[in-house]
């Protein structure tokens, strides 16, 4: 009798989560699950563990942020720290500096960012937000907080500006006034320039808002204000009146001053520029149109576009430059925005690719008063940041250095993978650096503030995005930076779709190469893509350029089982009706097919058309094999959800809604292509109708479009769209006609509340229309065409807000019936997860052999075994037979991932076969054929009492199953509630943990086998579909999703980086000195007309000016100092850091005040020495004698 061991049954249920079940019974567990164990007494295997992660190894954090800030508002740059500070609309400031100095603040309000000054050399930024908000960012710490801030309660703000050096930041605001705030305590001054004073008293008219502030550069006690309505008052801050007053019949939008204070320069809203000079106030000595056609008959050119803004830049040893943006003419409106630089008599138009938000001069000096030199032009564009060199006659770009064009076309799915083999990232930019684009300017990046070191980080990182024009892109994201490495073009094996007999604005435009699907092998540097238009791409890598013909392979899916219900032919109106309101429709490939007859039904037809003739491919990827989908009697194929590849068995297999198919890549042929249903066989779990008959198939096919992703820059008074908002056309919040532009790239597309987007990845069942819908139907025809509901891991009924921000936080809900106990017996069932491994196929096996683990959106798991030749050298001719082998499992809700581990519980990688250039092996063809395979067996040998474990994850639940016994030995129910959009398996300190994603924002980390809960955070609500379909993890603790439309958000769930973290990141500010200024000469300070030094603590200061009142503006004290301490001892090497930086501005400071001290002495001695020979030189002279 067997000794009972009551230790190991406390061991046991002390293991199991809360929630959780685990034992050897096979209840819940699946079909072919059994309560025995093989290899062993049920409680063997939980013994043999030894799990080392506990949740002391996990936290949540945000690392950084890359790409192009988000619908960018606002500009600014310390000529001395040489930092770049960006601000947008959703209340985000970028800070900039050489590359790795990359910094994300956040405004808690959300507010969009108005302006920004930067305190220079001070380690400051002043933000101005649009909820009439002052913020004071702290700099000098490797995470910026706010300090201060200061919120006006009755007036809005509209400009900001900071003399050089100042400590008093003059505010204006749409009332017109002025007021001045103190940036060390941010409180108001109770020096106030009221609107009513600074303008004529005979005046009857409001000036407008203030849309201008500077100081004087002659006379620092004088301040240009500059009003909307064209008016512009020069006040003397000492005297408290207005010393001129020029008046403009046009709208004024920015002014920029001569260096020498005498002359400035306005920019209107005609498109004129007028040049004042402060000696004859009364008229303009000087007005330009630059782009204004000149009348013959003497008459003012004509008007143009408003010149938004301008700068008036002098150089010592040229003419001045004047640039400006804007001031087209009208009769031109084809012309692309602009920026125009003025040099002398050379006028030079540098067209831009979108729309000008601001742009800011560099100049040499920070000081207004000197010739500026200007070297170089930031602008900063909707899409794109550009910086213009100045030095050269030509104006060439700077190359940027900053992954700026991750949004160069919308982001569809993303890749992430940490720990990469390290020869990858020299090879991927080795082939990509050839294809860079030419012609940039051979000076270096003008923004070099900031320093940045490579950290304690040691593996590899590359992250992979897949694009709605069918771009894939390798960026190199090691070291919490990102550059991209590498290039490929998908839709180059494809020809062109062309539209005949029909005018481009007429033709509904989809995007029929969008990526929604990647898999990458980095070891044998096998990649794979699925596309919108249902179609796989093989590539095999080379290093080498080849000339060669595409390989192409059609595969057809046709389920038996019916659940579309179209319409009825007698409820619809006669055809040749709809075919006037449709001209031209795209089927689900993209490619237009004209509608001719009732009678035609499409089968047997791929959705693209692959090149023929040789093609000549580059050194990269190169297409091994393209396989398309095809129409199956008049139906469209279903966009492909799920897709997996092995190198060392040459496979791949992808499934949709339909079915499951099975391609042998190296041999060129299908394997297998079957129905969902087919692949249960004879134990289908489920009962299925057969399939009807249907009367009208050829409107259903022709109308069941593919959704594909809308054209990321829409334009809309020339496209006609479909109903399907696309993709990239839904917004975070309220949308304006000038937000048209910005609209988000990864949003969903709802139709009647479900999800059409090409990526919510497989089908579900349709819904019969009624009379009273069919009405409906024929008079939105043309713009909204019936559609097939997807079903699916990734698919889901979303309701998300549009034109409220405050049901945000609640607008993410979930009514997909995807478990277990509400799938709808109709239903296609879509293929969600596959996976190659070698594993224990049926439960009688005793080793390890190939195979394929499919899983579908009811949670059902099925393996199909692959039997491969002996010989590897028979591989090319041999034939590879897929069977199925009846095991099936099943948990709740669609099938999400899986893995193996061995007895010991190791990840066991699928085998792969190690790359090779093929080129080189050229000249031994029997050295060629020959592969090298990595097989990842077992650590143990593979005897009768060898088990395996099997982690499955599903949207609701994960379990662990042994094999080969099928038995379920952990069980745990994630969320009953909501549902999981990603899990993965990653590995972390040398263990493996199972890491999910959930739709209600929380990250769940479970341990392995044992599934134990480590970690549950509420970390990110899923407001937008972007999230869902970009969120992935990998190794290392690491992870990534879209945050925006052209941003990526990484982040880490591991205690060691957020240790690490504050290390890596890079420093913003850096002790650099202030440069002295020019020396003007006795002469020029006597008779130049300054007005001195001016005390603004006196003028300003509550002693004189008294205090504001308290109803103005309110201060808000910020956490800056807090989260700066916080920040700080998080790290002892970032409080050395800080101990050092304040050391060696202590000592540069002691050693400027020792060389002052020094330059003073010997001064002094000199005129001593001098003194003393004149007066021995005149000592005995008469005064008669002089």
């Amino acid at each position: 009798m067997k000794k009972f061991n009551i230790q190991r049954v406390l061991d046991g249920l002390t293991s199991s989560p809360s929630g959780s079940s685990g034992g050897s019974s096979g209840s819940g567990c699946g079909l072919g699950g059994g309560p025995g164990h093989t290899g062993g007494t049920p409680g063997t295997p939980r013994e043999e563990i030894q799990e080392t992660l506990t949740s002391d190894y996990f936290q949540i954090c945000k690392t950084v942020r890359h790409g192009f800030p988000y619908l960018p508002t606002a500009l600014a740059f310390d000529p001395v720290q040489k930092i770049l500070a960006i601000g947008t609309r959703t209340g985000t400031i970028r800070i900039l500096g050489r590359p790795g100095v990359d910094c994300y603040c956040q405004h808690e309000s959300g507010a969009a960012v108005v302006q920004l000054q930067f305190l220079i050399n001070e380690g400051a930024l002043v933000s101005a937000s649009s909820d009439d908000m002052l913020h004071l960012w702290n700099l000098r710490q490797k995470r910026p907080a706010i300090l201060h801030s200061l919120k006006f309660t009755r007036e809005r703000i509209t400009s900001c500006h900071l003399p050089f050096q100042s400590k008093w930041l003059y505010v204006g605001t749409e009332r017109g006034n002025t007021h001045i705030v103190n940036i060390e305590s941010f409180v108001l001054s109770g020096y106030v320039i009221m609107w009513n004073k600074a303008i004529e008293l005979s005046t009857k008219t409001h000036p407008g808002p203030v849309v201008h502030l500077s100081d004087s550069p002659r006379d620092e006690g004088k301040l240009l204000i500059g009003y909307e309505d064209g008016t512009v008052v020069l006040w003397d801050l000492r005297s408290k009146r207005a010393d001129l007053r020029v008046y403009y019949d046009e709208a004024i939008h920015s002014i920029g001053w001569h260096h020498e204070g005498k002359q400035f320069m306005c920019s209107h809203s005609d498109g004129s520029l007028t040049l004042w000079n402060l000696r004859s106030p009364s008229r303009p000595f000087q007005i330009i149109i630059p782009h204004g056609k000149i009348q013959r008959d003497g008459k003012k050119a004509e008007s143009c576009k408003p010149i938004l803004k301008v700068e008036y830049k002098t150089c010592k040893n040229s003419e001045p430059f004047i640039i400006f943006s804007g001031g087209l003419s009208y009769d031109k409106p084809w012309r692309r925005p602009s920026l125009t630089i003025m040099h002398g008599k050379a006028i030079t138009v540098l067209e831009m690719d979108h729309p000008i938000v601001d742009f800011l001069t560099l100049c040499e000096t920070p000081y207004p008063n000197e010739f500026q030199e200007p070297y170089a032009v930031v602008v900063l564009l909707e899409r794109d940041l550009i910086v213009v060199d100045l030095t050269q006659s030509n104006f060439p770009i700077f190359e940027n250095p900053y992954p700026m064009d991750i949004h160069e076309s919308p982001v569809t799915c993303t890749e992430y993978l940490a720990d990469c083999p390290p020869d990858l990232i020299p090879v991927l930019y080795s082939v990509g650096v050839k294809h860079k684009k030419q012609g940039y300017s051979n000076k270096e990046w003008p923004i070099t503030g900031g320093a940045w070191n490579l950290g304690a980080q040691t593996y590899l990182e590359i992250i992979i995005t897949g694009h709605a024009d069918g771009s894939v892109k390798f960026w190199d994201a090691s070291c919490i930076t990102l550059q991209m490495l590498y290039k490929l073009k998908t839709s180059k094996v494809f020809e062109k779709q062309k539209v005949e007999g029909k005018p481009t604005a007429e033709v509904v435009e989809d995007d029929p190469f969008a990526i929604q699907l990647m898999y990458w092998c980095p070891e044998s540097r096998i990649f794979c893509v699925a596309g919108a238009s249902a179609y796989v791409i093989v590539y095999r890598f080379s290093k080498h350029e080849v000339n060669t013909e595409i390989s192409s392979l059609e595969v057809r899916i046709q389920s038996e089982i019916e659940d579309i219900i179209t319409p009825e032919a007698e409820m619809i109106p006669p055809f040749p009706d709809a075919s006037s309101q449709l001209p031209s429709l795209k089927d689900l490939s993209g490619s237009t097919n004209t509608i001719t007859s009732v009678g035609t039904v499409k089968d047997s037809i791929p959705c693209l058309s692959v090149k023929t003739r040789p093609l000549r491919m580059p050194p990269g990827y190169q297409a091994e094999l393209v396989i398309q989908l095809v129409w199956v009697e008049g139906e469209p194929p279903q966009q492909i959800t799920s897709l997996a590849a092995n190198s060392a068995y040459g496979l791949v297999a992808f499934g949709n809604c339909n079915g499951l198919a099975v391609v042998d890549f190296m041999q060129k042929i299908t394997l297998l292509s079957l129905g969902t249903a087919d692949i249960y066989g004879s134990t289908d779990p489920y009962q299925r109708q057969p399939r009807s008959p249907r009367r009208s198939k050829q409107f259903a096919a022709d109308n069941f479009c593919m959704r594909g992703f809308s054209n990321f820059y829409p334009d809309l008074t020339k496209r006609i769209r479909t109903s399907y908002q696309s993709l990239t056309e839904l917004s975070d919040g309220p949308v304006s006609l000038e937000l048209e532009r910005c609209k988000s790239p990864t949003a969903s597309d709802h139709v009647n509340g479900h999800c059409t987007s090409p990526t919510s990845l497989g089908c579900g069942s349709g819904k019969r229309l009624s009379s009273a819908d069919v009405s409906k139907i024929n008079r939105r025809v043309a713009s909204k065409p019936p559609f097939r509901k997807a079903q699916s891991a990734a698919c889901m009924e979303i309701s998300l807000p549009v034109a409220t921000e405050e049901n945000r936080e609640n607008s993410f809900t979930h009514s997909r019936s995807s478990s277990v106990s509400s799938i709808d017996k109709e239903s296609k069932e879509a293929i969600t997860a596959l996976y190659f491994v070698e594993s224990f196929v049926r439960k009688n096996d005793t080793t390890v052999s190939p195979c394929l683990w499919v899983g579908t959106g009811h949670g059902v798991v099925s393996t199909l075994s692959l039997n491969l030749p002996t010989v590897d050298e028979l591989r090319h001719t041999e034939p590879v037979t897929v069977s199925l082998s009846g095991t099936l499992l099943t948990l709740k809700g669609a099938v999400l991932t899986f893995a193996c581990l061995d007895c010991t519980g190791t990840l066991i990688h699928p085998p792969y076969e190690a790359w090779r250039d093929p080129k080189n092996n050229m000249e031994d063809s029997e050295q060629a054929r020959k592969r090298k395979l990595v097989m990842h067996s077992p650590s143990s040998s593979q005897d009768m009492g060898e088990h395996q474990f099997v982690v499955i994850c599903s949207e609701k639940q994960a379990k662990v199953f042994l094999l080969p016994s099928q038995a379920c030995l952990y069980v745990h129910n994630i969320t009953d509630t909501s549902f999981l959009l990603r899990a993965d398996v990653v590995s972390l300190c040398s263990s493996v943990c199972l890491a999910c994603f959930c739709a209600n924002g929380h990250i769940t980390i479970l341990s392995l086998p044992s599934l134990r809960p480590l970690l549950d955070v509420n970390y990110l609500p899923v407001t937008d579909m972007r999230i869902a379909r970009t969120f992935c993890f990998t190794n290392e603790g690491q992870a990534l999703y879209l945050g925006s439309a052209t941003e990526i958000q990484r982040l880490t769930f591991s205690q060691e980086m957020c240790d690490n973290l504050q290390e890596m990141l890079g420093v913003l500010f850096t002790p650099v000195e202030t440069p002295e200024a020019q020396y003007r000469g006795f002469l020029k300070g006597l008779f130049g007309g300054t007005g001195g030094t001016l005390d603004r603590e006196e003028l300003f200061g509550e002693a004189t000016a008294g205090k504001a009142s308290r109803s103005l503006a309110q201060h808000i004290p910020g956490s800056g100092g807090v989260e700066g301490v916080k920040g700080a001892a998080g790290s002892a090497i970032g409080e050395l850091a800080r101990a050092r930086i304040a050391l060696d501005e202590r000592g540069q400071k002691l050693g400027e005040l020792d060389e002052r001290t020094a330059r003073m002495m010997s001064s002094a001695e000199s005129l001593s020495k001098h003194a003393h020979e004149v007066m021995l030189k005149y000592k005995d002279k008469k005064w008669y004698q002089f």
